[in-house]
């Protein structure tokens, strides 16, 4: 079984756009989460987001290939680029070597809903537009990114729900662990359009603490009353040892472990089993002690009843060992299809300084989160293994265990 590696990552989020950026707002506890008037104009309950701008390719990419992308496949191109960079690739090895997709996307609504209104309104198909059919496909982000930088390995789109991201790195180190690839393109996308979570609003899960935007996620607080959605792409480049070595990569860290689950229970609300065995699957792959764990990026959303039995599942499975845990999200809100991804970088460019991001809005627990170490301030401390936890509606679970090097 091969060693896999990371050798480049990439990141176009709510906290800046690139690694730099990211890691600032990391340590800083900055939240990126804004008030949308847009959405309240729409009939939202909540008009919170996080906040990123579509950005602007005219100067990289050609007409022909920009008309086949939506937002999260612009999200996605700049974080590759950046992953690519990151990872000393250029066009040409990419095109001369066989280097695989995975990617992490589960909805494409806005493309969808543009496409059918300009049916209804025009009364001829003809007028969606070439860009129409590849636009609104789940498997947008894969179809544009492997063409764009010439792909010729695995190609796939993994749709997961929240987990998406998270499950798209792990299957990815499973091809190279077993030889079937020596090099993945991994991550997760999101659109932030107000299109792709209305029906998220109208379940009543989103928070509603309008007042105060920043304040408003709140992971494993007692006070938490609901998600804020947010978005954007996140890529990491993986690879085998021997690949990294050869071809003299900068190497980033190491994935030591992928665990998974299903909870099998109810379409929505989460469970602990499904998760604590998705924890406990990851935990015993990687052969450590669990102790050798110095830190847990919690799936933690900021909702009453995921918080709470995620809690518990954290606290069955490490026992008297108190590690810090937190989540990301209180800054970023919810990246949904991309979170796993994110949040594998968010740790490693914590744990390549010397820091744990604060749970920032963690005030006051409840009866679960008190079981845990969450800190609500950055806690500035060297660690060399982290985990971070993926769940996803229909009771989907991802476990990834991340080795510094």
């Amino acid at each position: 079984m091969k060693r896999v590696v990371i050798t480049g990552m990439g990141i176009y989020s709510c906290l800046g756009n690139g690694l730099d950026a990211v890691l600032q707002s990391l340590y800083d506890g900055k939240s990126g989460i804004i008030f949308d008037q847009a959405r309240k104009d729409m009939g939202f309950r909540s008009a919170l987001t996080s906040y990123l701008e579509v950005p602007d390719l005219k100067k990289e990419l050609s007409r022909s290939q920009r008309v086949y992308m939506p937002e999260q496949a612009k999200y996605a191109y700049v974080a590759t680029s950046e992953a690519f960079k990151n990872a000393n690739i250029d066009m040409d090895y990419l095109e001369s070597h066989e280097v695989g997709l995975m990617y992490g996307n589960d909805s494409s609504a806005e493309p969808v809903y543009k496409s059918i209104s300009t049916m209804l309104e025009k009364h001829d198909t003809t007028l969606v537009g070439s860009g129409g059919i590849f636009q609104s496909m789940n498997s947008t982000v894969t179809m544009n990114l492997a063409c764009i930088f010439k792909l010729k390995g695995m190609n796939l789109t993994v749709s997961g729900a929240c987990a998406s991201g998270s499950h798209a790195i792990g299957l990815g180190a499973l091809l190279i662990r077993n030889g079937l690839q020596e090099m993945v393109v991994c991550g997760g996308a999101q659109e932030v359009n107000p299109y792709a979570v209305g029906s998220f609003d109208g379940i009543s899960a989103f928070s509603t603490r309008e007042s105060d935007p920043t304040k408003a996620s709140r992971p494993f607080d007692r006070d938490r009353d609901g998600l804020v959605p947010g978005g954007g792409a996140a890529t990491v480049i993986l690879e085998s040892y021997e690949s990294a070595v050869k071809r003299g990569a900068p190497i980033i860290a190491e994935v030591l472990a992928y665990g998974f689950s299903s909870n099998g229970d109810h379409i929505s609300v989460p469970n602990v089993d499904g998760p604590s065995r998705s924890l406990c699957m990851a935990i015993k792959e990687a052969g450590i002690d669990i102790r050798e764990i110095g830190y847990v990026n919690a799936h933690a959303t900021s909702t009453p009843v995921g918080d709470r039995n995620e809690a518990k599942a954290i606290a069955n499975v490490f026992g008297d060992y108190k590690v810090e845990v937190t989540s990301t999200k209180s800054q970023t809100g919810h990246e949904m299809w991309m979170a796993g991804a994110s949040e594998v970088i968010y740790s490693t460019l914590m744990m390549k300084n010397g820091f744990i991001a604060p749970n920032i809005n963690f005030e006051n627990p409840d009866e679960d989160s008190a079981k845990l170490n969450i800190p609500a301030k950055r806690v500035e401390k060297k660690f060399d293994i982290f985990l971070s936890n993926s769940f996803g509606f229909g009771g989907t679970n991802s476990t990834l265990i991340i080795k510094n090097l």
